[in-house]
């Protein structure tokens, strides 16, 4: 978790690293860019960054290596392993734009924080179930956080 993110997480949902890194089986603090992630040789199927601003957007499409987040995702796209980004910044400029093309063609799934509303959400909690529930079929995962797209409703 960023620096950025953990003043986020607190400002957003009022919860401070500690609540998050309880829910891990691993943490690796931000600045070490020892930690085993850090190699391709070390052996993880892939990476997911949710929300994913566009300075990091940025910085992994430039190939820039300046703390763990980026370099576990420049381990990920030079070793061929899934990497799933989930930016959330709107509007987006044509800089952004170019930016999250530029990853795409190298293999890295943009899923951009954009809910579906065919499930009727009543609320905010049920829109994040979507997201994580989409993200976890994208992954290969079954997922029982929403209800998926059966075609017309009459």
């Amino acid at each position: 978790m960023t620096r950025n993110a953990e003043k986020i997480l607190k400002f957003e949902l009022g919860k401070t690293p500690e609540d998050i890194y309880g829910l891990a089986t691993e943490h690796y603090d931000i600045d070490d860019l020892t930690a085993s992630v850090a190699s391709g040789s070390q052996p993880f199927d892939g990476m997911i960054v949710v929300p994913c601003s566009m300075g990091s957007v940025a910085a992994i499409a430039g190939g820039v290596s300046r703390n763990l987040l980026l370099r576990v995702a420049e381990v990920c796209i030079k070793e061929g392993r899934r990497l799933i980004l989930v930016p959330r910044e709107s509007p987006v400029s044509v800089i952004h734009l170019e930016n999250l093309l530029k990853l795409s063609r190298a293999g890295v799934i943009i899923m951009p924080a954009c809910p579906g509303f065919y499930h009727r959400p009543k609320t905010i909690e049920a829109l994040v179930d979507f997201m994580v529930g989409r993200i976890l079929v994208r992954l290969g995962f079954e997922q029982d956080l929403f209800e998926p797209w059966r075609g017309n409703v009459a």
